[in-house]
């Protein structure tokens, strides 16, 4: 009989953790948009009704099933070459969403909640392009 310590064994593969660490960093960013967003809106003193359309910001997340398909028929030209179609958008998505969610800690929605907004848009639509 194998002791509870040799069946734990299997989620220190590198394949599991692998997988482990892109779950987090796919639902962390719609945590981001879902959550966190609409208290940082409220510490800045953003009104409710404009607190109120930040929520379309998760329009993006919503539509997937639209746009995916779309997606999976794009070849990336050189990248797609190099690590394969599902590679390429998962470098690519992983890009976007780094530089998306360092606008959106970097933008004042106090003072330009159009931009806040709009970086709360990317952050939302960068996670599932890499779940096609």
């Amino acid at each position: 009989m194998r002791s509870w310590l040799d069946a734990s064994k299997i989620y220190f593969d590198r394949r599991i953790l692998a997988i482990l660490f892109l779950g987090f960093s796919s639902g962390l960013p719609l945590l981001l948009v879902y959550g966190t967003l609409s208290y940082w809106l409220g510490v800045e003193g953003v009104s409710l009704a404009t607190i109120g359309f930040f929520s379309l910001a998760r329009l993006p997340y919503t539509f997937k099933f639209l746009w995916a398909p779309l997606i999976d028929q794009v070849r990336l030209p050189i990248l797609h070459r190099l690590i394969g179609h599902r590679r390429s958008w998962a470098l690519v998505s992983q890009i976007f969403l780094i530089l998306s969610i360092f606008g959106l800690g970097h933008s004042d929605p106090a003072q330009t909640p159009e931009t806040t907004a709009l970086f709360a848009v990317f952050v939302a639509f960068f996670p599932p392009l890499r779940t096609f």
